[in-house]
């Protein structure tokens, strides 16, 4: 639906794993620094649980791509309303599956624009999501003839890493290579704004640049 049909960069398997495992470095850095999981705060369970809801707000925050693009968050949490109890079956009494789950669900509805994390969590789950944003994403649809600012930038995006900063005001720290300065469309309008909304600006530095010499992606735009 995403690549195919749409014409979109991957939405599908390698995408969830990928944000998953962003997520979990961005959630682990951020505990260990001492910021202390809603799960935790507002429900008394513990720091694992807030894993769980990452990692599973991670993993379906695009499942309602197999409806539509428009309004595949609320697509995707109802999909996911209906597998996580079985996920979750034998792990939790009731009502910690209904905390996990509901914590999730919020997860996956507020990656998306216009809604708003009110979670660490869900707002770990947002910033995990725009960070994968290296070439290989846009490689399909760039290939295919769909050549516009977003390809162009996506390709420009070598590397994407997640570090732990040595102030604790920023504890976590992104730092993106690019072979091309068109890839500053990606980080200043797609990435700044998601983190600027998930609640967790405070805590995370960005940090862009250029590596090497200036690799040319066109030779030719035209229309």
């Amino acid at each position: 639906m995403a690549i195919d049909r749409l014409g979109y960069t991957d939405h599908g398997v390698t995408h969830v794993k990928i944000v998953a495992n962003s997520a979990l470095k961005i959630l682990r850095i951020l505990m260990k620094n001492g910021v202390v999981p809603s799960i935790v705060k507002d429900h008394s369970m513990d720091r694992d649980d807030a894993e769980v809801v990452v990692v599973l707000g991670a993993l379906f925050h695009d499942a309602g791509m197999i409806v539509a693009r428009e309004g595949h968050e609320l697509f995707g949490a109802a999909v996911a309303m209906n597998v996580l109890y079985g996920i979750l079956d034998g792990n939790y009494n009731p009502y910690e599956a209904t905390v996990v789950i509901s914590e999730t669900m919020h997860a996956i509805v507020t990656h998306e624009e216009p809604h708003r994390p009110l979670t660490l969590e869900a707002g770990v789950v947002k910033v995990a999501d725009a960070l994968d944003m290296e070439k290989g994403r846009a490689r399909l649809p760039f290939q295919a003839g769909k050549i516009d600012i977003h390809s162009v930038s996506a390709l420009s995006i070598d590397k994407v890493r997640i570090q732990e900063g040595l102030a604790p005001e920023k504890p976590v720290v992104v730092r993106i290579s690019m072979s091309n300065s068109a890839g500053i469309f990606q980080i200043d309008e797609l990435l700044k704004p998601r983190i600027e909304s998930s609640g967790l600006g405070r805590y995370i530095h960005v940090v862009a640049e250029v590596t090497g010499e200036e690799r040319k992606i066109l030779k030719k735009f035209e229309f």
